[in-house]
């Protein structure tokens, strides 16, 4: 074994100028190339998908609860139910809850001059942030009454021309054919998500303002919104939330239930990920294959000339796997230095941008996942040393008197 390791190294560091030095060099840059592209492709997509649920669950929370009398979802009105402080405070100490916060939405006209929009009211309790603000404040609790401010998007305020300190004319829409009612509000602050879905579709602003609209009661509310610690305690908070609701009246969804699209459009970017990897896996594979048979071919005669001698095929087939080994690590070392170093520079300058109206951002994300870089290494070094099994096996069928004359 360790003759075989001394030759491979031989050949594997000789440096200098033979076909061999040029196809093992041919062979490190293409594995290079497939690692550094698994490793920006992997955090390029793990960015994705932190930034986007991370816009969806700060503007409305994990999970909604609501009355179970509710049509569906946030884009409709609520039937109200009574504030529970002491469900509030059972949640609240859930160790996966972040905080719970209650919410309440109406249809509205916004009207500005001539221009209207269609959009939804979305209360909340005055003063909480909004981590979205790109310009002017949060809206400011009151004594008594409620806020007159409001909250718009960033794409509302384009095409009504409106900015922090203008005043807009709200209708609040109501059934029964009543008429809606107007109330004149101030725009208090511009917010930006990114996602179409939320900046077409609503305004920010009290929940006292639709409480005093709805006739409700002061401590009636549409839902809770329940903002968790982190993504991944999804499940579990569910289980534990649900064990809360003792109220046969309250259900609970989740924002996979309620915007099924964007999470669906997330799932696909797993898919995405996975074809790649099997993509520049199978690229890797087959350039290392290609190297490894041109390299047999090359040294044919020296594969005759150790047989002569009575070395074993076991001990000559490990000189090309060690060979090849080097070649790999070699080549990984570069991939991940290419592919880290390209994903650092993103990350910290976004010198590559998107268009934010196809992918709710305007800078491609980076989140780079250290086990999957790990795995990225150790599966790539083990499939390609693994399959060179296969070509390294042409060496059993070399014959010494054959192979030294071979030219």
């Amino acid at each position: 074994m360790r003759i075989s390791m001394f030759i491979a190294g031989r050949i594997a560091f000789n440096r200098s100028s033979s076909f061999s030095r040029f196809i093992i060099n041919i062979a490190m840059a293409a594995t290079g190339f497939s690692v550094a592209v698994m490793i920006i492709a992997t955090a390029m997509i793990n960015g994705f998908q932190h930034v986007i649920s991370e816009k969806i669950f700060s503007f409305w929370g994990h999970y909604h609860i609501t009355d179970y009398r509710a049509p569906g979802g946030p884009l409709t009105e609520q039937a109200p139910f009574a504030e529970d402080p002491d469900l509030e405070k059972r949640i609240a100490a859930l160790p996966q809850v972040k905080f719970i916060s209650p919410f309440a939405t109406k249809s509205v006209i916004v009207k500005k001059g001539r221009e209207t929009e269609g959009m939804i009211f979305k209360g909340s309790p005055a003063g909480q942030a909004l981590p979205f603000i790109i310009e002017g404040r949060t809206t400011k609790a009151q004594d008594s009454g409620y806020a007159s401010e409001v909250i718009i998007s960033a794409s509302t305020a384009k095409s009504l021309h409106l900015k922090p300190g203008d005043a807009l004319v709200m209708y609040f829409m109501r059934g029964d054919g009543l008429s809606p009612r107007a109330r004149k509000l101030t725009v208090c602050g511009i917010y930006k998500t990114g996602i179409e879905e939320y900046d077409k579709t609503y305004v920010v602003g009290d929940i006292n303002l639709i409480r005093r609209l709805n006739d409700w009661d002061p401590d009636e509310i549409g839902g809770y919104e329940v903002h968790l610690n982190q993504f991944g305690d999804m499940a579990t908070a569910a289980e534990r939330i649900g064990d809360e609701l003792t109220t046969a009246e309250l259900g609970m969804r989740s924002m996979q239930e309620i915007y099924p699209n964007i999470f669906d459009w997330l799932g696909l970017q797993n898919k995405s990920e996975q074809i790649i990897l099997i993509i520049m896996t199978i690229v890797a594979v087959f350039n290392m294959i290609t190297a490894m048979l041109i390299l047999i071919l090359e040294r044919t005669n020296m594969v005759g000339i150790l047989k002569a001698l009575g070395m074993r095929n076991s001990s000559i087939q490990r000189i090309f796997l060690y060979q090849a080994g080097y070649i790999v690590i070699a080549g990984i070392v570069i991939g991940n230095v290419l592919g880290l170093g390209l994903a650092f520079l993103q990350q910290y300058t976004g010198f590559i941008r998107l268009p934010e109206e196809a992918y709710y951002m305007s800078v491609a994300p980076i989140a780079i996942q250290w086990w999957k870089v790990a795995l990225i290494n150790v599966g790539t070094l083990v499939i390609c040393v693994l399959v060179l099994i296969i070509p390294s096996l042409l060496i059993r069928r070399i014959l010494p008197v054959r192979a030294i004359q071979f030219k």
